[in-house]
């Protein structure tokens, strides 16, 4: 009788089923233990982060800080936004500058971000948050000996305790947000590349500029600030006519009464069109005109803004080709019929430049006189010819424009 429960006993301990159970069962205890122990070792980590990395990138500074200013462009370069269709990104009004912000909402969690402070052409500091994790970013932005820009973006902050854990899992902090970094600065130079090189240059021909009533700014600028200040006043101009029941008439514009391409200075005048003439009271900053009509040379940029020079030099190509005498009493007009304001891709803006030329003068035709007597063909009476005032000027250049009389109402 014993024998035979010895041999249950044994008979039973070496049952096929069994033996697998119990080593699943020792599998799963020491996965459990391996969970606990790296659970521990994550939490005992600080999970402070301090992660840097650069790129020479094939575009000019400005071109670039714009670029990364600019909190719309960010979802066509952070890798993460490209490799992960699924996640939302919403951008408020004010998207560039300091106070810009935008977030974000994907199966991986919500995020946002904010710019803190920049310095024009230099530097951007951000602060990001994703799902408990935290960092202070910072671009910083020089220029190279070939006209390039190398970027470096710096990254420091603490992480969520499900960051560290993936983090640990994956070579540390520095690899996975170095590789994130390394990805995005690649996509910046590539989308940069395209969107500074598409673009186009087309010389329209002459044509009348009709009178239009604005309100402005006028101070003398940076050359290479112009766009900038355009950016800063343009929307103080857009509340201001809000505020006074105005009506925007078209897109905003620039008058350049001086451009000096010697000093780098330009006296311009930053306006929005109005609906209608409007007086101002004295004291206020912003000023009301009217932009009389004017013969024009008119060319049309389509791409970034950097490519205005290249403009400027086939407009006064085809002034001189076609010996048209320049207006001197002002330098041109620009009018931004596609911005900033309305796409974020550069390849896609548009900027209309005025250059202001005389007016041609027509001939005057005499019509044949017929003598009653003889019923023959008189001689026209010719016209006297006009004394001669100067010599034929040559073609506008920007550096030799000369200031224009500046009138409360008309700026010409």
């Amino acid at each position: 009788m014993v024998i035979s429960k010895t041999h249950d006993k044994i008979y039973n301990f070496t049952k096929p089923n069994n033996l697998p159970m119990k080593i699943l069962k020792y599998l799963f205890l020491f996965a459990l233990l391996s969970l606990v122990a790296l659970t521990v070792f994550v939490a005992t980590q600080k999970g402070i982060f301090d992660v840097e990395r650069s790129k020479v990138i094939n575009s000019p500074r400005a071109t670039v800080y714009n670029y990364l200013n600019d909190f719309r462009n960010y979802e066509d370069f952070e890798s993460w936004s490209v490799e992960d269709p699924s996640i939302q990104m919403t951008f408020p009004n004010k998207t560039s500058g300091s106070g810009a912000s935008f977030y974000w909402d994907g199966v991986d969690g919500k995020g946002n971000a904010i710019t803190l402070k920049t310095k024009e052409g230099e530097s951007i500091d951000q602060k990001m948050k994703y799902d408990g994790t935290e960092a202070d970013v910072r671009w910083i932005l020089k220029d190279t000996l070939n006209g390039k820009t190398k970027v470096t973006w710096k990254g420091k902050g603490t992480m969520s305790f499900l960051f560290k854990i993936y983090a640990a899992l994956h070579g540390g902090s520095d690899r996975v947000i170095g590789t994130i970094y390394e990805k995005s600065l690649a996509n910046i130079d590539k989308n940069l590349d395209y969107e500074t090189k598409t673009y186009a240059v087309k010389v329209d021909g002459v044509v009348k500029k009709t009178e239009t009533p604005y309100i402005r700014q006028t101070f003398t600028s940076e050359i290479e600030k112009v766009n900038k200040n355009a950016r800063i006043v343009i929307p103080k101009l857009i509340h201001f006519s809000e505020t006074n029941g105005l009506s925007a008439n078209g897109k905003p514009f620039i008058i350049y009464h001086t451009y000096d391409t010697k000093t780098g200075l330009a006296k311009i005048s930053i306006c929005l069109p109005i609906n209608k003439e409007i007086s101002i009271s004295s004291g206020s900053d912003i000023l009301s005109g009217k932009l009389n009509g004017f013969d024009a040379v008119k060319t049309t940029l389509t791409g970034d803004y950097s490519h205005r020079n290249e403009a400027i030099a086939k407009t006064t190509a085809y002034i001189n080709n076609e010996k048209i005498i320049p207006e001197l009493g002002w330098s041109h007009l620009e009018i931004w019929a596609l911005s900033k304001l309305d796409v974020k891709g550069s390849s896609k803006l548009v900027t209309e430049i005025y250059f202001p030329i005389k007016p041609k003068v027509e001939p005057v035709v005499t019509t044949p006189v017929y003598s009653p007597e003889t019923q023959t063909q008189a001689e026209p009476q010719a016209e006297p010819a006009p004394k001669p005032v100067q010599k034929k000027p040559a073609a506008p250049t920007p550096a030799t424009t000369t200031p224009a009389q500046e009138e409360e109402q008309s700026e010409f």
